[in-house]
């Protein structure tokens, strides 16, 4: 028997890294799995290869966001939990060189798209009276200096929402909770260096190098280490959480860094990330 036996699930941002690495691990527990986001090509291919649905949204569109849950119904009777994992970074650079658009881009997918995830999560989840909402923050929602500034108030407002979410629908048998991932290999901070779509993904090694040194644990954070995580807080096991955020970072937040020194690390991984797109 697997933890998610019988369990239907929606992973925002389904189609590589911590997303897919969560949809992965749901599959392997036994859940139904409905994988979301804009890549159709790695999301239809994902389809074949674990056995779960795709479904195209923009998260920041709530016909979208409404139209992901209302299919996830149509084809399974319900949704037991919503994992909005879907998230964009934002250029680390001072805050008197940020624009407007860079704000309003980021806050829409990071901050909007999870508030309207777990609106449409929760008007499904209200008929059974239970389900299981998962958001995905970061660490740099706990600590200044880890990330841009724009991405850094996303993900503390993930938070800070997560919270007010669980007051209320705690009430109502439906746990939300929050998990802060710290240095975790993904295509995101290819993505944070100019590339694109899969081509980010393939210089993930360089990343995973970088990350080996940055926090006590020493080693690089891995999707898994996220996607584990995340089984437990879908799983009937973890009944009595809510309204909490689980930090799986290897220690990094026990330790101090300064903004000067982040700055640096993340321009040097930066021009390492570009070699090795270089030469592929």
């Amino acid at each position: 028997m697997g933890a998610l036996d019988g369990k239907i699930a929606i992973v925002t941002g389904g189609t590589s890294g911590i997303g897919e690495g969560i949809a992965k691990a749901f599959v392997s527990e036994g859940a139904k799995v409905v994988i979301v986001g804009r890549r159709e090509e790695e999301g239809c291919a994902l389809e074949k290869r674990l056995g779960v649905r795709f479904v195209r949204a923009d998260v920041a569109n709530e016909a979208d966001v409404k139209a992901m849950v209302d299919r996830t119904v149509e084809w399974f009777g319900r949704l037991d939990c919503l994992v909005n994992n879907a998230g964009i970074p934002s250029p680390m650079i001072s805050i008197t060189e940020t624009d407007a658009g860079t704000i309003d881009q980021v806050l829409a997918v990071n901050v909007r798209g999870v508030i309207l995830g777990t609106k449409h999560a929760a008007l499904a989840m209200l008929k059974a009276g239970s389900g299981s909402i998962i958001n995905i923050g970061s660490v740099a929602g706990h600590r200044g200096g880890l990330s841009a500034h724009v991405y850094t108030a996303s993900k503390g407002a993930v938070s800070a929402f997560s919270r007010s979410a669980a007051a209320e629908l705690g009430e109502k048998g439906i746990r939300v909770n929050t998990l802060s991932p710290g240095a975790i290999v993904t295509g995101i901070f290819g993505k944070n260096a100019g590339l694109e779509g899969s081509k980010a993904d393939q210089v993930a090694g360089v990343v995973k190098e970088r990350f080996a040194m940055i926090q006590p644990i020493p080693r690089a954070g891995l999707p898994d280490d996220i996607a584990q995580a995340a089984v437990f807080l879908a799983s009937d096991g973890s009944g009595f959480v809510n309204g909490q955020d689980l930090v799986i970072d290897g220690g990094q937040t026990a330790v101090t860094r300064g903004w000067s020194t982040s700055v640096a690390g993340r321009a040097e991984m930066a021009k390492l990330i570009k070699a090795a797109a270089a030469a592929l």
